[in-house]
């Protein structure tokens, strides 16, 4: 493998491996075994499956501390961390995909940008972290680069911005919002998306953010505000 990872490790990921050869290995899709040029060259599953583990844990532990809800609330909480969609988002933060080991064929079929490839690498990365740092490190360095996904967390459960607006559209419109990315800013590791929401013609609100779940919140809380300033009804709920 003659990929330079330094760039890598330097200005994304801001770690440096003791064993390089464990971040390598984390960036290996398995259609790439068939022709790697190096005998022995293993893919990033066995890494995946440790990181899975590794980022449940850190997760389920700060939610723990930072939110005394209940433990089915903390378990939605986790999963909106932890599924793939938010996962892929980091990675492409982190630009993992520039760095992925693919097969010809999964590199001409988009392999770079596809979710769950992005997604089971950082799980894969994170295991290459834990086992050349430790935890209690990796514990810090990944609430660092998960600290925009973690801020965005709803503690109230299903009476968030987005499940307020899609009560309160329904009770006033009998319709249900729609969001849209009406624009974005920046590279694409650190992009800024501009989201409307709106309930058939109308527009309601816009927000922004880092992530697209962010930006949504955003313009739901500012829907709410505008519809709550022109009908009480809004803001008394049902009753």
């Amino acid at each position: 493998m003659n990929q330079d990872l330094r760039k890598l490790q330097r200005r994304h990921l801001r770690v440096t491996f003791k064993q390089p050869s464990l971040l390598a290995q984390a960036l290996v899709h398995r259609s790439y075994l068939n022709e790697a040029p190096e005998p022995d060259v293993e893919s990033n599953e066995r890494l995946e499956f440790l990181g899975d583990a590794v980022l449940g844990l850190v997760v389920a532990s700060w939610l723990f501390r930072n939110f005394p809800v209940a433990e089915g609330r903390m378990t939605e909480m986790r999963s909106q961390i932890v599924k793939a969609e938010t996962l892929a988002e980091v990675a492409a933060r982190l630009r993992l995909g520039d760095y992925l080991y693919l097969g010809r064929g999964e590199e001409a079929t988009g392999g770079r940008s596809r979710m769950y490839n992005q997604a089971r690498a950082l799980e894969a990365v994170i295991g290459a972290v834990f086992l050349d740092r430790g935890y209690k490190f990796t514990e810090g360095w990944l609430l660092s680069i998960l600290k925009d996904e973690l801020a965005s967390l709803e503690p109230a459960g299903p009476e968030d911005a987005k499940s307020r607006l899609q009560h309160v559209a329904q009770m006033l419109f009998s319709m249900t919002p729609r969001y849209r990315i009406v624009g974005t800013e920046g590279p694409d590791h650190d992009k800024l998306f501009r989201v409307e929401v709106t309930v058939g013609d109308r527009s309601l609100g816009a927000g922004s953010g880092r992530s697209k779940r962010v930006a949504e919140r955003e313009a739901a809380e500012a829907a709410l505000t505008a519809i709550e300033q022109e009908s009480p009804v809004a803001s008394d709920g049902d009753g």
